[in-house]
């Protein structure tokens, strides 16, 4: 009999990781990906990048987690034992260092919708966010820490705390329910408003204007690949510790189409959405949609609040409404990533899931206070590019590399989810994750390591951001190396309980249907 906690329903699992994959980077990273890339044109590599990896890696790890039965390390501790173990833990610790800083960006959005209501950043949006409001000190200094950033990150650990005490069906779940039906109506309000403003038209005929002479150039497809790649929560934990809350009897495969349709259409929405509101700004300011496109925080937090500033009517609305979008996408998101740890910890060391919680959560909330601090943007910008470079996207390479080449699990996991499964995986799925999706992130990785690491000791310093080499050193490259080693070091030590690792546990984990 097993104990192991289940979803409530399907649909409850779907919204669950719909919510997982629609995050933060898909409302201020997609659109300008999307522009700088080709406009309308980069949906073509967009769509094969989602069908040939996206999808794919999608419908391996819903197999993996649903066919072992357990979080990443114990998935991978049943696939192939001690030798693959430290994957789970890497993919593990790649998603507790993201989840430290995460939760203050939600936290940032917190305080910038209470802004919203009387518009309290003024005029100068960019110097309120860095002076007034961050208060930001130089690279490397930590400072004292900012009470606009601190109290609504101790909101934010508690409410997504308090709802993974509840557990998966009742925690979970049922916040999911609530969360992403809310984000998406408040995202239709918001693209319903934008597409209405004067010189809407400008920027959603920038937006999707195709250059096809774009789609030529290496890069594009590249950034294509790396969009859906981030942009679905896909190679560190997460997809595997969800589906391994299934029950025995699910369409594996339906359900990642779901999925991945559905975080894509929020991005296009989302696309639509922001480039209505840059082309009115735009208009406003007479200038070339070009010249206010932004991504990122800039775009979230100094772009939006200008251009908020200039609506006709309702910008207090707007600007709320927005703001608590970003919070939404932003709590679903990183219940998920903190799920991934609160999993591991319970199967490796058999503690109590509340325990975990307390434990792992925790440990991540007391961490995420450095970035809290005056200093904390500067750690939060090298640490997040690092990560996500040299964690997220390698994790999804060596991943790949593991299962297509080395463990020749492909075919078995094809197998488990055609058995149960109303599309069934033909060689379209074996072919793009053996060949097209290494093929991609090879190149991808090799692009990181020579732009990032051959220029590591260059004087003037060419590192990322222009940060000193000692900041990068041990603010980048010694956060996402540390991710690596202790996983490893996790991988050595002993499973609490003989039956995670036993013939008997591994049969059962491989037979049981």
């Amino acid at each position: 009999m097993e104990n192991r906690s289940q979803w409530g329903s399907r649909a409850g699992f779907v919204m669950a990781a719909v919510g997982s994959a629609v995050g933060l980077g898909n409302i201020w990273r997609f659109p300008s990906v999307a522009y700088e890339n080709g406009g309308g044109a980069f949906f073509i590599p967009y769509l094969i990048a989602l069908l040939t990896a996206g999808i794919p890696i999608l419908i391996m790890e819903f197999t993996m987690g649903h066919k072992y039965r357990g979080s990443a390390p114990l998935t991978y501790n049943r696939m192939g034992g001690k030798k693959v173990e430290w994957i789970g833990w890497w993919a593990v610790l790649v998603a507790f260092v993201i989840s430290t800083y995460y939760s203050v960006i939600i936290a940032w959005a917190i305080s910038y919708s209470i802004f919203s209501i009387n518009l309290s950043w003024g005029e100068d949006t960019e110097a309120f966010l860095f002076s007034d409001y961050l208060n930001l000190a130089d690279p490397g200094q930590v400072g004292g820490f900012v009470p606009g950033v601190l109290i609504p990150l101790i909101i934010v650990w508690l409410v997504v705390l308090g709802i993974l005490f509840k557990g998966v069906k009742k925690g979970i779940e049922i916040a999911n329910r609530i969360f992403i039906p809310a984000l998406v109506i408040i995202f239709l309000i918001i693209v319903i408003r934008a597409v209405t403003l004067p010189g809407a038209a400008q920027g959603l005929n920038a937006f999707f204007e195709p250059n096809f002479s774009q789609i030529w150039d290496p890069s594009v497809w590249v950034a294509a690949y790396g969009q859906i790649f981030f942009s679905m929560s896909i190679a560190f934990a997460i997809m595997i510790t969800y589906s391994s809350y299934l029950p025995r009897k699910t369409d594996l495969t339906n359900n990642a189409f779901i999925v991945g349709f559905g975080n894509s259409s929020f991005e296009l929405l989302c696309g639509i959405g922001v480039f209505g509101v840059l082309g009115f700004m735009a208009s406003q300011q007479g200038v070339a949609v070009d010249e206010v496109v932004a991504g990122g925080v800039g775009l979230a937090f100094v772009v939006f609040p200008a251009i908020i500033n200039e609506f006709p009517a309702l910008s207090e609305l707007f600007g709320f409404l927005f703001f608590a979008s970003l919070v939404l996408a932003g709590l679903t998101s990183l219940m998920s990533i903190t799920e991934t740890y609160v999993a591991g910890l319970v199967d490796k060391f058999k503690i109590s899931r509340n325990k975990a919680v307390l434990f792992g959560g925790g440990t991540a909330a007391i961490i995420s206070l450095l970035f809290a601090t005056r200093g904390g943007l500067n750690f939060l910008d090298a640490a997040d590019y690092f990560i996500n470079q040299f964690g997220v996207a390698m994790l999804g390479l060596v991943e790949v590399i593991l299962i297509a080449w080395f463990l020749r699990k492909l075919g078995t996991f094809k197998e488990h989810a055609n058995e149960i499964s109303d599309i069934k995986l033909g060689g379209w799925w074996t072919f793009s994750l053996t060949i097209i999706t290494p093929i991609v992130l090879g190149y991808t990785m090799y692009e990181l390591f020579r732009k990032n690491l051959l220029q590591l000791f260059d004087k003037p310093t060419g590192n990322y951001g222009g940060y000193s080499d000692a900041f990068i050193l041990y603010g980048g490259w010694f956060v996402a190396g540390g991710a690596l080693l202790l996983g490893i070091l996790l991988a050595l030590t002993k499973w609490k309980s003989s039956g995670n690792t036993n013939e008997k546990d591994k049969k059962k984990s491989e037979g049981a249907k």
